[in-house]
């Protein structure tokens, strides 16, 4: 989204949230029963239109994207979901319906649905837990059983929700309202909750939401910050170490969406960005404009043993087992016994960076294969470990196996 600054929750009375908790049955405590159940068994794929083109969305747009999802390979490699970002709404109706820009969208969300369902996709549109979104336009806030209705009948596959104009909100009760909302609503629809990581949601996001940001906005750049939050995805990655036990099927930590094939990186700063939200289990939602990308690009987003790793049915998000300087390397445990590495040299010169085998639960005397996942290649068989040269900004993924 756009610079701001989220203010600090104010929780909500405590004594008459405690008398209402106690009161309701458990499923009315906890919304884990219902259309929404078993939606992300493993990290949604998609495409959302915020990183590349923020408010210039269109029907155009989204129609071609959805084309362009066709025939690059990407809906076979298993992205699925087409999600416009903020700035396709612009009022509401005496009724308090939500009004579409009617210039942008002369069709309707319905037909711009059918069309996404056509291509064998699906459709996801935004929405924010306040009284407004971050670029102004109307939020859910006192809408939400309407606005969930709406967006049924649609046929809106996936919701993001973001957490601007929140004022006194508590989140997690307001998050939970929606939950409950598109619950009512009856059809299925993947929650995305977009709080930013403000009151860290991965500790109660777990049955509300299917996926939670846990961070600012990631920026198209490599290590750039600025003053409002937002950062290049080397800080991002950063804040997800020591979240691995919050995250696995159902629910998703959520580092923001990928600026890969965007122009402020390289080709191999995208891959190595790839390649780590890969083995975090994160959510993959491209943010390029994928009408035009340039075959680096579609190689990279489409690369099926990286993408085998980041959906791996097992479900465990990748942690860092060794720093040393600007040299990471991240492991991920997979369903089958073996192991996703992850070689990251954050450095501005190329470094030789390895792995051991007890840094990732085998014995050292183990003799096991190295599969390069961006090359392809069986590299042989390797005892107690191994190493290899990385480039600059770069990372080489591999997958190791007894």
């Amino acid at each position: 989204m756009t610079p701001r600054r989220p203010g600090p929750a104010v929780v909500l009375a405590i004594a008459s949230l405690l008398a209402a908790t106690l009161t309701l049955p458990a499923s009315a405590q906890d919304p884990v029963s219902g259309p929404l159940d078993g939606l992300a068994p493993t990290p949604p794929m998609g495409w959302n239109s915020w990183n590349r083109f923020a408010c210039d969305v269109s029907e155009t747009l989204i129609r071609e994207t959805a084309d362009a999802m066709v025939s690059s390979g990407m809906r076979d490699a298993g992205y699925e979901y087409v999600v416009i970002d903020d700035c396709w709404q612009v009022d509401r109706d005496a009724n308090g319906e939500i009004v579409v820009d009617p210039e942008r969208f002369p069709s309707g969300m319905k037909a711009l649905a059918d069309y996404v369902h056509s291509k064998g996709l699906k459709f996801g549109i935004y929405s924010d837990a306040g009284t407004a979104t971050c670029q102004g336009r109307p939020g859910s806030r006192g809408h939400e059983y309407q606005d969930a209705r709406t967006y049924a009948a649609w046929g809106v596959d996936y919701l993001k929700y973001d957490w601007c104009n929140h004022g006194t909100q508590d989140p997690e009760a307001s998050y939970r309202t929606m939950r409950q909302a598109l619950e009512a609503a009856g059809r299925p629809i993947v929650f995305s909750i977009c709080e930013w990581g403000s009151n860290q949601p991965w500790l109660w996001a777990g049955g509300i939401g299917h996926l939670w940001r846990t961070t600012s906005d990631i920026l198209n750049c490599y290590d750039c910050r600025v003053d409002w939050g937002g950062m290049g995805f080397i800080h991002i990655l950063d804040l997800q170490d020591g979240l691995e036990a919050y995250a696995g099927p159902g629910g998703w930590n959520d580092p923001d969406m990928l600026e890969v094939g965007n122009d402020g990186l390289t080709d191999i700063e995208s891959k190595a960005h790839f390649s780590l939200w890969a083995i975090l289990a994160s959510p993959l939602m491209a943010g390029n404009d994928l009408r035009t990308m340039s075959s680096a690009t579609r190689e990279i987003l489409t690369n099926h043993e990286v993408l085998a790793v980041n959906q791996d049915p097992l479900g465990r998000q990748g942690r860092r087992v060794r720093k040393r300087g600007d040299l990471e390397t991240w492991a991920r445990e997979l369903h089958d016994g073996s192991r996703a590495v992850v070689l990251f040299n954050r450095g501005e010169s190329d470094a030789d960076l390895g792995v051991s085998w007890p840094e990732i639960g085998y014995p050292a005397r183990l003799e096991a294969s190295i599969r390069d996942l961006w090359r392809h290649e069986e590299l042989g068989r390797f005892s107690g470990g191994w190493s290899v040269r990385v480039p600059a900004h770069g990372a080489v993924m591999v997958r190791v196996s007894p």
